[in-house]
């Protein structure tokens, strides 16, 4: 694991390929944010062992730099704080090699549902590093 900041672990990877690009040639924001939006999920059912976490927000989106075809980047997710029935987390993309920031989300929020789509308690007060909060199926 490799923090930055102390605020953001980077476990996800994409490499940058032509359909992700826009008319200027460079990463398109709706990729990345697609991207960042199924990451940020996989990572809140993770930590609320719940595959029914959806997002519910997302904070203002601030665009630091672009990618180029073929650039690496690295998506960094971090929790920041848990509700009763929701999760907070943080969210950084930056260029892989030269480390550059590409995107931040301050806030993106997701919340866990019962299964006719209620919201519903979690009971999480802390971080997970532990892939057995999702029950077994």
């Amino acid at each position: 694991m490799n923090a930055v900041d102390g605020d953001v672990t980077f476990r996800s990877r994409r490499w940058v390929r032509p359909e992700d690009l826009n008319a200027n040639g460079s990463l398109f924001g709706g990729s990345l944010l697609r991207w960042i939006d199924e990451e940020a999920a996989i990572y809140a059912i993770l930590q609320l062992g719940n595959p029914r976490a959806v997002t519910k927000y997302m904070s203002e989106i601030d665009f630091a730099s672009s990618a180029r075809q073929g650039d690496l980047i690295e998506i960094g997710i971090r929790a920041t704080s848990f509700g009763r029935t929701s999760l907070t987390v943080r969210a950084e993309v930056r260029n892989m090699i030269t480390h550059e920031r590409i995107l931040a989300i301050e806030k993106i929020v997701f919340v866990s549902l019962d299964a006719a789509g209620r919201p519903v308690p979690h009971g999480y007060t802390d971080i997970t590093y532990d892939r057995d909060r999702l029950p077994a199926t």
